[in-house]
């Protein structure tokens, strides 16, 4: 079984099986789509079987993932040139001394990162290098979380690590097997719309504040995604599940509310915890309440019975 490459806030590794009780049985699901992938826990470790489309608004992010599908041995290749991230940055590439502001580059990581943000600075750059760079930085910065600056330069300090592994080997191999045949897209999540056909699963896990708050929601990009944007999910749940489309959603608690107006549509909402591993903040790395909200038709659980749902 494939299992996720990149370390990503938000990620579901946590309440995958409860995510996945939520799902419609296997017979009944004719094709897959997750319009917002980030580390695509579900994917890998459930839903790589089907056909469909993956998407996310992060640009690099999805370079990352058609390089690893299209070219997992020049990504390995690449993968294979990078040194420690405590190691003398390389004097024979660029800002081996000083970043673009003029700041001293005193490592190998901050010269990588400096190499990195080439696409947010409209600079030259080479999209197997960038993917390598970002798996690199991912597995060598700070707690593993990826963050822009309103700029789109990502801007996470190095981590302390004894022994990181950014090759990932067998799990590039794995992945790029999964993502074969698999659409991906850069977009608005509105793209599904297009795509997802009657029978299919829509699996949704949007950008959003753990702290429970709907008008506002986490930046993991230098892109926002508000209150709108969670409303236009929701109309886009609708129009899917009018289409016969089976649609799972993991959000906020908060967001809740959105969908209780459309219960009798066949729309709930269970409760279920989550705890959250990247967090600038060790107090803040507890257990969180987070939502689900379904139309399948039959809401399985381990026991057989229907989840209690709760606005």
């Amino acid at each position: 079984m494939p299992e996720p490459i990149l370390k990503w806030a938000g990620g579901k590794r946590q309440i995958l099986s409860q995510i996945v009780d939520h799902f419609p049985s296997d017979e009944k699901i004719m094709g897959y789509h997750e319009p917002f992938f980030g580390g695509g826990a579900v994917f890998f470790r459930r839903c790589h079987s089907y056909d469909g489309t993956i998407n996310d608004i992060n640009t690099r992010l999805i370079n990352f993932y058609k390089i690893v599908r299209d070219h997992p041995n020049e990504l390995l290749s690449q993968l294979e040139k990078f040194d420690r991230p405590d190691a003398d940055p390389d004097p024979d590439r660029r800002f081996d001394k000083t970043n673009r502001k003029g700041k001293e580059i005193k490592s190998n990581y901050y010269q990588v990162r400096e190499l990195f943000n080439r696409r947010p600075n409209d600079e030259e750059f080479d999209e197997i290098e960038e993917a390598a760079q970002l798996l690199y930085l991912n597995r060598t910065c700070y707690n593993g979380l990826y963050r822009e600056n309103l700029s789109g330069e990502f801007n996470v300090p190095s981590g302390n690590y004894s022994n990181p592994d950014w090759e990932q080997r067998s799990r590039i191999r794995e992945a790029s097997e999964a993502l074969e045949g698999v659409e991906i897209f850069n977009t608005d999540f509105s793209y599904v719309a297009d795509h997802a056909e009657e029978g299919d699963l829509v699996y949704c896990d949007p950008p959003y504040d753990p702290s429970g708050d709907a008008s506002t929601f986490a930046e993991y990009s230098s892109d926002v995604f508000g209150k709108e944007e969670q409303e236009r999910l929701r109309d886009l749940a609708l129009e899917l599940n009018d289409r016969g489309v089976y649609v799972v959603i993991s959000n906020a608690p908060s967001v809740g509310e959105l969908y209780e107006p459309f219960n009798e549509d066949g729309f709930h909402v269970s409760r279920v915890g989550a705890r959250r591993a990247i967090n600038s903040n060790g107090d803040g790395r507890g257990e969180v309440k987070e939502v689900i909200v379904t139309n399948a038709e039959e809401l399985r659980t381990r026991d057989g019975t229907i989840p209690e749902f709760a606005f």
